[in-house]
């Protein structure tokens, strides 16, 4: 869907590692090896999107370090467009809100890295998540998106132990 109105694969890739999960940041070569694109290719579109405001660098030592500008008035809009190009909006209305004691959901994996993948690591805290009930929901979505969805579950103390093996684990949904 989204090849279809933007033809470059990198910019869909740029747009990806940057729009999907704001705290991403990265460097000219990182990209080039993470993205398995030319460093030319990626150079041009990085310029055209700081030049556009949608993306903001810094130098870290000999570095150029570039990231979302998430004050962008287009920011939320690309974010949205991602969500539901990947699936992941309606990973949260059709499972996450629907699950009762869930008190928070996060991204891992490629997904959360800015990364297309073909699978959605998902990780649900809170207490007694009937799990039969999130297989159904996972199945329903599955099917949907067309994605397959890796799940654990954790309780609250559990959380933070286990996302330290994930740094760019994304917070999709929290309890209000």
């Amino acid at each position: 869907m989204l090849d279809t109105l933007i033809t470059s694969k990198t910019r869909i890739k740029l747009l990806l590692k940057f729009f999907l999960n704001s705290n991403s940041i990265a460097w000219l070569r990182g990209l080039e090896t993470e993205l398995g694109e030319s460093s030319n290719a990626i150079r041009i579109e990085l310029n055209r999107f700081e030049e556009a405001g949608l993306l903001t660098s810094e130098h870290q030592g000999n570095r150029k370090v570039f990231r979302a500008n998430t004050k962008h008035p287009l920011f939320g809009d690309i974010n949205s467009i991602l969500l539901k190009f990947t699936g992941i909006d309606q990973v949260i209305e059709r499972v996450l809100q629907q699950l009762g004691n869930l008190q928070k959901a996060y991204i891992t994996g490629d997904l959360a890295a800015g990364r297309d993948s073909m699978l959605i690591d998902l990780v649900l805290v809170g207490y007694n998540i009937d799990r039969n009930f999130l297989l159904q929901l996972i199945d329903k979505a599955e099917k949907f998106i067309q994605r397959k969805i890796r799940y654990c579950i954790l309780e609250p103390e559990e959380t933070h132990t286990y996302l330290e093996q994930f740094p760019e684990a994304l917070l999709l949904w929290e309890e209000n």
